[in-house]
């Protein structure tokens, strides 16, 4: 979820993204004043795309301080020229700095045409803003989401695994999870949540009854998310993780399942273990939109550097293949048997 900060472009901008749709500039930079979308430097087409592009951008970045700009590409479309949109957010602006950029991109596509904009870049240092630094972001753009490690595991035994299948109307059965109900106070609290009352959920099962209940809701920042959750205990935990992410301020579901080891017992590891997948589609049906699930053993991990990985993975352009352990050292020579007098009828 995505939100706007109501800041427009005002007159002198808008008069210039009118006229930037005839071809001639090449780059306009946009900065927000006074709460306001203002032009702050535009210059026109030298040559082709890639010979303007450092040329031109370099002197637009400022070392701390965040803005648009919007670079004219030579492609053509069916309304016009392309255009690149560059959203540029140093790490070392302030916080408040990030998230009213953020907030405020929506706004600047839709004042300059979101249809004119065919290509979006979130730069955070200087090299990424040449065109290096472009080209290396179309290439990792462009690569297959990566595989886990876990997952390249199994692709490279499926390469190897024997069939045992007795036909094709073989069926196999699989345990299916618990559904434990809901009571209503836990069915309000997600509605409150969903309206934005609360930004943190904590459930338990009551073992004895075998229902699910609301036992925390509040609003708390991230830094206080590790307190929230028991060391001797299971719990379901739902977060609204806000964060910035390539120039976007969003706000993500992320439900968590913690489990901190064998402090708890048999019965109680079984049953949230079991229960999850059916209360996860109950929340789905709720209008919870999770878009991260994670299983934790202790509150530590949920920091925003893991919360960031783990809803928006990075891309890896070369991952080694995996290596296929070797076998045993010793196995022994090879055995030989001699064909009998039948193998030689």
């Amino acid at each position: 979820m995505s939100h706007q900060t109501g800041i427009k472009a005002n007159e002198q901008l808008a008069k210039v993204f009118g006229k930037a749709k005839n071809g001639k500039i090449r780059v306009i930079k946009v900065s927000i004043e006074n709460e306001q979308l203002c032009c702050s430097a535009t210059a026109d087409v030298k040559k082709d795309w890639e010979r303007d592009y450092d040329k031109l951008l370099s002197p637009l970045f400022e070392a701390n301080v965040p803005c648009y700009v919007l670079y004219r590409l030579d492609a053509k479309q069916s309304l016009g020229y392309g255009w690149l949109l560059i959203s540029w957010t140093p790490d070392t602006a302030s916080i408040r700095q990030k998230m009213v950029y953020a907030s405020t991109k929506a706004t600047l596509k839709t004042d300059f045409g979101t249809a004119y904009i065919t290509e979006e870049l979130h730069a955070t240092t200087l090299e990424e803003t040449t065109l290096e630094g472009y080209k290396k972001h179309k290439r990792e753009f462009a690569a297959p989401a990566p595989l886990t490690m876990r997952e390249e595991e199994i692709k490279e035994l499926r390469k190897t695994e024997v069939r045992t299948d007795i036909s094709t109307d073989s069926r196999h059965q699989t345990l299916g999870g618990i559904s434990c109900p809901l009571t209503e106070a836990t069915r309000q609290a997600v509605g409150d949540l969903v309206r934005g009352n609360y930004d943190y959920l904590q459930f338990r099962i009551d073992l004895e009854e075998e229902r699910i209940h609301v036992s925390h809701a509040a609003k708390i920042e991230l830094s206080e998310l590790p307190k929230q959750i028991p060391q001797d205990h299971a719990r379901y935990h739902l977060y609204l993780f806000k964060h910035t992410h390539e120039g976007d301020y969003m706000e993500s579901f992320v439900f968590v399942y913690s489990m901190p080891g064998y402090a708890c017992s048999v019965r109680e590891r079984m049953m949230y273990s079991s229960c999850k997948a059916p209360f996860l589609d109950e929340l789905s049906a709720m209008g919870v939109d999770i878009v991260k699930k994670l299983e934790i053993d202790s509150g530590n991990e949920l920091t925003e550097a893991y919360l960031q990985e783990e809803v928006h993975p990075k891309k890896i352009l070369h991952r080694p293949a995996f290596a296929k352990p070797k076998g045993p050292p010793n196995r022994g020579a090879k055995r030989l048997t001699r064909p009998t007098n039948e193998d030689e009828v």
